[in-house]
């Protein structure tokens, strides 16, 4: 893997969440998901409920994870792409996700989990990156 590469996967290691992108019946979709890197690879857990992984499982997949809202100076995005398959990660492997979220749009969270294999993956940096505040309305 080229350095480039070994640099994205680094910056991926450093947040736990992204977004997973792909289509189902012709129309794309995205969906936030729980992320690791293992061996080179990434390995997601999502909601089950959601059956999203139905149409992930033998798709080219995007993924893509960012710190674009860390407050951070330099902002950094990281694309992966390749296929993805439904798998069943080890106990050990479980266990590094952490806590699964309680609830997932007010259903009970059953996770199903997905190894990515990357064909491509890029990096996208930003320098001197402005803060922004929010406004809230009264």
């Amino acid at each position: 893997m080229p350095t480039d590469d070994h640099r994205a996967i680094e910056l991926l290691s450093r947040t736990p969440y992204g977004r997973v992108s792909a289509s189902r019946r012709a129309l794309p979709f995205t969906t936030i998901t729980r992320h690791l890197v293992l061996d080179g690879r990434l390995v997601l857990r999502l909601h089950r409920g959601y059956g999203y992984h139905q149409a992930l499982d033998g798709s080219v997949v995007a993924y893509e994870a960012d710190n674009i809202n860390s407050g951070e100076s330099d902002a950094w995005s990281v694309q992966f792409t390749g296929t993805a398959r439904v798998i069943e990660p080890t106990a050990a492997e479980r266990e590094l996700f952490g806590r699964a979220p309680r609830l997932a749009d007010g259903v009970p969270f059953e996770a199903v989990f997905l190894r990515i294999e990357p064909e491509f993956v890029t990096r996208h940096h930003l320098t001197d990156v402005p803060v922004f505040r929010y406004a809230h309305s009264a």
